[in-house]
């Protein structure tokens, strides 16, 4: 027997250590509407006499204990999230065993103005780690939390089913601040499921884009992009080179030829073009020559 409740408490650790908030479960009850919520006398908790479950409010969230588990929710149809047993706040601990209206067959016998033997239930190490959860000054016990009331306006079909319009609406209407560390706890870990949700189902935000990933998959989609302009552009500019590869040659060719004609200075002091002009001028003038004999026929009357 004691293995067996070894065997819980670990499976219970390994539970809570998941994330108590963010286990949401189905408990197999539905309530239509909101429950009357008693006071327990000199305890911060409310029970419900009239309904056939183990059912609580503390510090602001509603309570369950069903099939030997704890559940928690902050509204009064869920949905539920599971508590480890080394997670339940003290207070619900304590409560008496007569305001169990479904008590388990392990209760019986136990006195029921006392709490719920739960060390004998949950073993030593349960009660290694809770020592003193049973032991307390009753006259320093905080004041009962103010019902959420608002949510007697949401009933059947009315009900918030989505965690989001939940949170919204008990965040406008309920100004209640947990007291307790794993109630704020709960809080905190439902929000942030909550923002978590947002961020996976939403577009990219500024927040994700700051993220490494989502840069490394921008820088990528960037230089895509200017790899492909950049092969546009080349392209374009090998296209307009051949266009006008013609005209240039045509202008290049004309312009050779212009040169040509123009003879300019720098062509003059080559080797080959100096000869050329020593040639020229040291060649005797034909007309020279021919100056004896012109002269001669001219004297003779043109007899020789």
């Amino acid at each position: 027997m004691k293995k067996i409740r070894s065997l819980f408490f670990v499976m219970g650790m390994l539970l809570s250590s998941v994330s108590s908030a963010t286990v949401q479960v189905s408990i197999g009850i539905n309530f239509p509407i909101y429950p009357n919520l008693v006071v327990v006398p000199g305890y911060p908790v409310y029970y419900a006499p009239q309904l056939d479950a183990n059912y609580f409010f503390y510090d602001g969230m509603y309570w369950v204990y069903q099939n030997d588990y704890w559940y928690a929710s902050s509204w009064y149809n869920g949905p539920w999230r599971f508590i480890g047993p080394e997670l339940v706040p003290v207070f619900i601990l304590r409560i008496p065993v007569r305001y169990y209206r479904q008590p388990p067959t392990f209760f019986i016998g136990w006195q029921s103005d006392s709490a719920p033997r739960w060390g004998e239930h949950w073993g030593r190490d349960w009660s290694r780690n809770r020592n003193g959860w049973d032991r307390w000054d009753r006259r320093s016990a905080p004041r009962p939390a103010a019902l959420p009331l608002y949510q007697r306006e949401y009933s059947g079909d009315r009900y918030p089913k989505q965690l989001e319009q939940q949170q919204e609406l008990h965040q406008r209407n309920y100004n209640h601040q947990p007291r307790d560390p794993v109630v704020r706890q709960s809080y905190q870990e439902q929000s942030s499921s909550i923002r978590d949700d947002d961020m996976r189902n939403s577009p990219r935000t500024s927040v994700e884009q700051g993220r490494p990933e989502f840069q490394d998959q921008g820088r990528q989609q960037r230089q895509g992009r200017n790899s492909s302009d950049e092969s546009g552009r080349e392209q374009q500019g090998r296209e307009q080179r051949r266009r006008e590869q013609p005209a240039q040659n045509e202008d290049g060719e004309r312009n050779v030829d212009m040169q040509r004609q123009t003879r300019p200075g720098t062509d003059q002091g080559r080797p080959e073009y100096q000869d050329r002009r020593q040639r020229t001028q040291s060649a005797p003038d034909l007309r020279d020559q021919q100056s004896p004999r012109r002269a001669q026929r001219e004297r003779t009357g043109g007899k020789e």
